[in-house]
């Protein structure tokens, strides 16, 4: 039987997964952010020595992190230096020319990862057509590059205007700058993201060059502790896309890892959502050090080319860093069981976007941290048992949770501790709450229909508390919910996906252009899928990107995977405007469409298991044990009793307000909702009025 091995690094934890002969083994390590290798090692080890099996075992390997993203959240990166065309250095400040926020006079935008006085214009300039109207000035190159060096910079993205179409500009600026600065890596748009759209795709490089370095050094030093200890498994990375990409992929193009970890857990609820027949659902994903919350919709995630990343203004649209590469579409916020709770000038209680991380971690934890965060606040509140915080990997100590919250909470704002500890986990609770609904805005979704899916290891501590605030009235709490992430990594497909913008007029439309491009992206698809999987038996998706002549957006339009024909035109406007009277109720009448963007996504396609749970209310348990418990809404201690997970049977049912512990975490029962075991052993929190 295959032995399967998932490794989910986090900003706070890292998450171990193995599976073999229909048996799961999970371990959860702290991350370890100078050398997150090592915290890969370590977990992977300890899950090893649990399923009593040997590196050399091991036939798979799937890796996911949240590095990426939260070294972006966090403003972590390397310093960056943005060489683009003469006159447009100031193309990611100026960015989509409007206000995300019309109405607030002290709106701020993002500060761009990249300072103004390190964004340097190159002489040079390429035509729409990929024509070259100014030839490449070096002088200006070299010029650039002393800047460079005076400035120490540690990583340079290199994007100038239509290079999509002709990247001869930006290869020959590489070239020049790997001999003179060897040991600086260099992104270029033109690889990063090949599409149109001048401000998206700088931002995506300069996003890309700016976590170059920290991921690149990692998984040097990953591949090369792997082989040395005896693994000679492949090692596969997972993409923002819920696809994977090779070892050395990855280090190229690090960005499309920003949402590696948060991606499986979108595949984990995609999967438990089919299994539980809840065809929408809303999928939260709370950590140590950020939320994600997307939205699923008949089994299957929302998908996007565009992400924004890092919102930080009220998780508003524009707020953030967009990015243009495929993504499961989520929402993500600075907000985990690290996030730093304050107070701010105006004596309210902030909680976020910083983290204090595995290190030095919350006060809690004993290893230097002096901030209050989330964590800290729930070990107050007793909804934390300290002596067996993430399977025992940490022991915390609640009298410096108390210290901390005193000092920077409680004291400020003369509050009790206990109160200033309901606080906080009322505003992260608020913060998620909001962040979904602007989300489910932007998407035209509404959550009086869906159940939530709950996983990480905060998530089930503050599931109840967003769904009420959502009128969400079912919660699942999978297996293994405290390493879902990692678990939706051996439950993927293997898949690439490839995009090219290459512009075509239908009233022009040249079917043997668009094959050689489709045949060129297939194969570069195919030297990544190869690599993890010996089935012939492959998935080929293709998407154009369309829109009216003249339009400003584009639609995404299935097209068949044979090869384009002279009466691929007539099937092609039909079928947009099929997709186009879908989304907005009209066509417009003889008017031509245009192809902007084309997509090929080629994969394995494993089976999705529908409607396979039930709940039967048939057994309540004995609690464990009972302990003190702070109450939200009625501001005081109460005591209720404790389940252990492992003890739980299909049938089994708990009132609330109780705690249900398991290896990884806890599942807060709130008093509005009961506890069910269903026929796969998920849990299934429902709101008393719902109750079968």
């Amino acid at each position: 039987m295959t032995v399967s091995l998932a490794i989910d690094i986090g900003g706070t934890f890292t998450d171990a997964v193995l599976e073999h002969n229909k048996h799961r083994f999970t371990a959860k390590v702290l991350t370890t952010k100078d050398s997150p290798e090592a915290g890969f090692l370590t977990a992977a080890k300890k899950v090893l020595r649990i399923s009593n099996l040997k590196p050399k075992d091991v036939d798979f390997i799937i890796h996911g992190t949240t590095l990426a993203t939260n070294a972006i959240i966090e403003r972590k990166g390397a310093k960056t230096a943005l060489l683009t065309t003469d006159g447009f250095t100031d193309s990611l400040e100026i960015a989509y020319e409007h206000r995300f926020e019309q109405s607030d006079l002290f709106m701020e935008r993002p500060k761009p990862l990249v300072p103004r006085h390190l964004r340097l214009g190159i002489k040079e300039r390429i035509a729409a057509d990929g024509s070259i109207l100014i030839p490449l000035d070096m002088r200006s190159v070299e010029e650039a590059v002393v800047k460079c060096r005076e400035e120490k910079v540690e990583a340079i993205a290199i994007g100038f205007l239509h290079c999509y179409a002709n990247d001869e500009h930006e290869k020959s600026v590489k070239s020049f700058i790997q001999k003179t600065l060897p040991d600086v890596p260099i992104s270029i748009s033109s690889q990063v993201s090949a599409e149109i759209r001048e401000y998206d795709r700088l931002s995506t490089t300069v996003a890309n060059a700016y976590i170059l370095p920290l991921m690149k050094t990692y998984l040097e030093n990953l591949g090369a502790a792997l082989v040395q200890q005896g693994f000679s498994a492949p090692l596969l990375l997972m993409m923002s896309s819920g696809g994977m990409t090779t070892l050395e992929t990855a280090k190229t193009l690090p960005i499309r890892l920003v949402e590696s970890g948060p991606a499986g857990g979108a595949i984990l609820s995609r999967i438990v959502s089919a299994e539980c027949g809840l065809p929408k659902v809303l999928s939260f994903d709370m950590g140590g050090t950020t939320a994600k919350i997307c939205y699923i919709d008949e089994y299957t995630p929302q998908h996007s080319r565009e992400f924004e990343v890092a919102r930080e203004y009220r998780f508003l649209k524009g707020s953030g860093f967009p990015l243009r590469i495929p993504v499961i579409d989520m929402v993500e916020i600075g907000a985990g069981g690290g996030s730093i709770a304050s107070v701010d000038q105006l004596s309210r209680i902030r909680v976020g976007p910083e983290s204090a991380g595995s290190s030095p971690g919350p006060a809690s934890y004993n290893k230097g941290g002096h901030k209050a965060t989330v964590t800290d606040a729930d070990l107050i509140m007793g909804r934390i048992d300290p002596k067996d915080f993430a399977n025992g990997e940490v022991e915390l100590e609640q009298e410096l949770a108390r210290q901390a919250l005193e000092a920077e909470i409680a004291l400020p704002l003369d509050l009790s501790i206990e109160t200033s500890a309901s606080g906080i986990a009322q505003i992260v609770d608020e913060n998620m709450a909001n962040a979904a609904s602007v989300h489910a805005i932007e998407l035209g979704k509404r959550f009086d229909d869906r159940a939530m899916i709950a996983f990480g290891g905060a998530a089930p501590l503050h599931a109840c508390q967003l769904a009420e605030t959502l009128n969400i009235k079912k919660i699942i709490i999978p297996s293994g919910a405290g390493v879902g992430s990692a678990i939706g990594f051996l439950k993927a497909d293997i898949a690439y996906e490839v995009a090219r913008s290459y512009y075509m007029d239908l009233r022009f439309f040249d079917p043997s252009i668009i094959n050689n491009l489709f045949e060129t992206m297939k194969r570069e698809a195919m030297d990544v899928v190869k690599q993890g999987t010996k089935t012939k038996r492959l998935t080929e998706n293709r998407i154009a990107f369309m829109r009216y002549r003249g339009q400003g957006h584009e639609i995404a339009v299935p097209i068949n995977d044979q090869p384009l024909t002279s009466n691929s035109r007539e099937v092609l406007m039909q079928t947009f405007e099929s997709e186009y009277q879908r989304l907005f109720g009209r066509v417009i009448p003889d008017l031509t469409a245009e192809i902007m963007t084309w997509s090929l996504t080629l994969s394995t396609n494993k089976r999705l298991v529908k409607n396979i749970s039930k709940v039967e209310k048939q057994n309540q348990p004995e609690a464990l044990d009972k302990r003190k418990v702070f109450n939200i809404p009625l501001n005081k201690f109460q005591e209720i009793p404790i389940y252990v997970r492992e003890h739980l049977a299909p049938g089994d049912w708990m009132p609330g307000p109780n705690l249900i512990i398991e290896n990884e975490t806890t599942t807060y029962v709130s008093e509005n909702f009961c506890a069910y075991v269903n026929n796969l052993n998920y849990l299934e929190l429902i709101l008393q009025e719902e109750n079968p």
